[in-house]
């Protein structure tokens, strides 16, 4: 499973439908969000991949503290 948070939402999504494997690295998975977010990919270069042990995948904006 991929939980994306963006601008607000959330939203998600099985990696079947994102176009994601095991093993691609962040640059990719990024690609693969944006395109089905419907927006420029570089709208995402901010945003952090947390990859859990569980396999699944979390895609936010970084946290900023203080």
């Amino acid at each position: 499973m991929v939980h994306i948070r963006f601008e607000g939402r959330s939203v998600d999504v099985t990696e079947t439908q994102l176009g994601i494997t095991a093993g691609m690295n962040d640059v990719v998975v990024k690609e693969q969000v944006a395109r089905h977010l419907d927006v420029k990919k570089d709208r995402l270069s901010a945003y952090i991949i947390d990859r859990r042990p569980s396999g699944d995948l979390i895609i936010r904006p970084e946290a900023v503290y203080g």
